[in-house]
């Protein structure tokens, strides 16, 4: 959860970067912006006008006119028109250099424009276009030209060649393709009575009765030889089956004997075969003579004789029975084994008929197909060559003109409104990339997370911008918060209550060091701090220009001569708050600075005001801020806000630390908290807090008039005092 609000405000803090750098740079966004807007209306007012003449034409697809016969040819015009290359196709015909040429030659354009023929043709390839307007068939041509009346008639020649060459080429195409499809029917002609004749000698070879749909094979009345085979086959089958059923029975005949042999005989089933009576008589008489030989009688009785001889001669009869039964077998398949070979001559006689048929079936069915197939081709192509015969006689024009091209009052281009909206949106666009490009360029210090990255010291206020001399305003200035806040982390970031000596340097003039330490001043005299400011920029001084106080004598004359410390320090016109000038400006600043005086000076005034500011001059330009330094306590660098470059702040430090001063802190001066929205939470507590009624302000004092020297506090009530709570 915390991870996801952290990415939520950083990128809130990303937009609002990004709008801070527009806002910062608005100046030169506004600047590209008019460079940019101005460059495209001088552009657009130096354009050559053009004039724009359109013709519009509908195009027909070959095959989407009237069609003569349906179903012939009809799909061809519907795969033209609905190809998806159709059109970029004939937008390509319209400008190539064929229809360009024609429409040069018709409005002799070589001669009235005083060129050659690949200059005038180079020309209209970049004037003339073509557009379909889409759901429909019809092509925009389009000619923009400086001349309206030569754009009208350039665009109704460009489409008259169009037409021209379009409905040539479908009249070539048309002529050719009646010319070959005649030569395919006359082909197809010939093909078809070759197969007449093809078909006439397998009839007549064959003895094929041929009637319409309907035909006979050979004289036989309508016999099938394919029956016939199968018949002769089935004859075959069962008479082989009937030979192999006689050598079965014979075989058996000839294994079996006694009881078994009669039981087997008598289930023969033949027309001759008198066993199945004999064989029950036999059994019978048997029968009735075991019967009389159990009742007692003996083989000597008459009747045991009569029945035994009765049995003898029925059992010669069986036995002859059997014998004749077998030969009659044989006989049957003597005659099954002849039959047999009969019907296989028939058999593969009709086997060899069948298949002989079936070729020539076969042949007549193929050549039959052939030919009637043949007859439906050359049917077909007589229909198409007679509908395009008729498509050709009565072809629609391909090309349909629309709309006619008219002379145009009216320039379409430089397109103004465009233009300009154009350069608006490219000069907004280009001027924020300038305007990051040079943020992405710019060095100097934007923000105190820079100072402190950079200088590794802490940023101890933020003045805003174009804040005046606060004891010369009426009441009490919501600015003078930021001096307050200036005030107390001086307090606090000090860590020897003695160290009062504050220098105040700056990287290059202009940064608005004297200010601050006026306003610095004024503030802790207000606070009740006794406070002494030094006016040591011996090159260029300003403090007594805040107060209006004659500068002839000041620093230099204490240095220079032996003049007393309370001649030099004026009272101003605020209470607590005391002025030394800087006197008249000598030859050699630096030498004078680095004296034993100045310093018997510093350590005298630290002893006697609770606070001594030093003005110095700039710290890079010259030496005398780098001598100061060494004799303060603290060095505080004021830094203005987007000025210089960071090196530069970095090299203004390690001058400081060079001669063995020690910085206590950066004042981030003249912030534009109004663009700059990351400083106005330092600021906006300023107003809310003020004082709701401002306290009268002592009259100031007449310009060089001197104040008594200050009273000398002991230290121990110094401290006390800066230690005080001044809020």
């Amino acid at each position: 959860m915390n991870q996801s609000t952290n990415s939520s405000s950083e990128a809130s803090l990303h937009a609002i970067d990004y709008w801070q750098v527009v806002k910062n740079r608005y100046g030169v966004i506004l600047l590209t912006f008019l460079l940019v807007f101005m460059t495209a209306l001088v552009i657009t007012y130096v354009m050559p006008k053009r004039y724009q003449s359109t013709a519009v034409v509908e195009v027909k697809p070959k095959g989407m006119g009237t069609v003569v016969l349906r179903g012939m040819g009809d799909d061809l015009g519907g795969r033209e028109s609905s190809s998806t290359m159709f059109f970029p196709t004939q937008f390509q015909i319209i400008t190539a250099q064929k229809t360009l040429d024609t429409a040069i030659e018709n409005l002799d354009l070589v001669n009235r424009w005083g060129a050659d023929q690949e200059t005038v043709r180079g020309i209209l390839k970049g004037i003339v276009s073509a557009q379909d307007i889409r759901g429909t068939s019809l092509i925009e041509i389009r000619v923009r030209y400086n001349d309206p009346k030569d754009a009208q008639k350039i665009a109704k020649e460009v489409a008259e060649a169009y037409r021209s060459g379009r409905l040539k080429e479908q009249t070539d195409r048309s002529q050719q393709t009646v010319e070959e499809m005649r030569k395919a029917v006359t082909a197809q002609q010939d093909k078809v009575e070759d197969k007449r004749k093809f078909l006439a000698q397998i009839i007549r070879s064959e003895r094929i009765i041929y009637s319409g749909d309907q035909s006979v094979f050979g004289a036989s009345k309508g016999v099938n030889k394919a029956d016939e085979a199968e018949s002769a086959a089935r004859a075959y089958l069962e008479t082989e089956q009937e030979k192999i059923k006689l050598e079965s029975q014979i075989e058996t005949l000839l294994k079996y004997t006694g009881p078994q042999l009669m039981n087997y005989a008598s289930g023969l089933s033949l027309p001759d075969n008198i066993i199945p009576r004999l064989l029950p008589e036999y059994q019978e008489a048997k029968r009735e003579y075991d019967a009389m030989a159990s009742q007692g009688r003996g083989e000597r009785h008459p009747m045991m004789l009569s029945n035994a001889k009765r049995i003898e001669g029925m059992d010669r009869d069986l036995i002859e029975a059997v014998a004749n039964l077998r030969e009659t077998l044989k006989a049957q398949l003597a005659l099954a084994e002849e039959q047999l070979v009969r019907l296989k001559v028939q058999m593969d006689s009709k086997e060899e008929d069948a298949l002989r048929a079936g070729i020539a079936a076969q042949s007549f069915v193929d050549a039959k197909n052939e030919f009637e197939t043949a007859q439906e081709l050359l049917q077909e192509l007589k229909l198409k060559l007679v509908s395009e015969e008729m498509q050709t006689k009565i072809a629609e024009e391909p090309i349909v003109m629309r709309e006619e091209p008219v002379v145009s009052n009216v320039a379409v281009s430089p397109n103004i409104t465009l233009n300009l909206a154009l350069g608006a949106v490219v000069g907004l666009v280009f001027g924020v990339g300038v305007a990051f490009f040079l943020e992405y360029l710019d060095t100097s210090v934007k923000s105190l997370e820079d100072v402190e990255r950079y200088l590794q010291v802490p940023v101890l206020a933020v003045i805003p911008k174009d804040v005046g001399v606060l004891y010369k305003q009426s009441g009490m200035s919501p600015d003078a918060e930021a001096y307050r806040i200036l005030r107390t982390n001086i307090e606090f970031n000090r860590k020897n209550p003695e160290d009062n000596a504050i220098t105040v340097v700056s990287g290059g003039a202009g940064e608005g060091k004297s200010t601050t330490l006026v306003n610095l001043a004024y503030i802790c005299a207000q606070g009740g701090y006794t406070t002494l400011m030094i006016d040591a920029d011996l090159r260029r001084p300003r403090l007594h220009t805040f107060f209006d106080i004659n500068n002839s004598v000041g620093l230099t004359n204490y240095l220079t001569t032996e003049l007393m410390l309370e001649d030099v320090i004026l009272q101003t016109p605020v209470d607590n708050l005391y002025f030394m000038p800087s006197g008249i400006l000598p030859a050699d600043a630096a030498g004078i600075l680095n004296s034993r005086r100045m310093s018997e000076l510093i350590q005298d005034v630290k002893q006697r005001f609770d606070l001594v500011l030093v003005d110095s001059p700039p710290i890079l330009g010259v030496s005398d801020a780098s001598v100061l330094a060494s004799e303060v306590d603290l060095t505080m660098i004021v830094v203005q806000h987007r000025k210089l470059p960071r090196n530069m702040l970095m090299r203004v430090k390690q001058a400081v630390e060079n001669v063995g001063g020690h910085v206590i802190g950066v004042v981030l001066n003249n912030v534009d908290v109004r663009s700059d929205s990351q400083y106005q939470y330092y600021t906006s507590y300023y107003t809310y807090y003020a004082p709701a009624e401002s306290q009268p302000m002592p009259a100031p004092a007449k310009g060089g008039s001197q104040a008594p020297a200050p009273r000398q506090p002991s230290r121990g009530s110094s401290s006390d005092d800066s230690k005080q709570d001044l809020y």
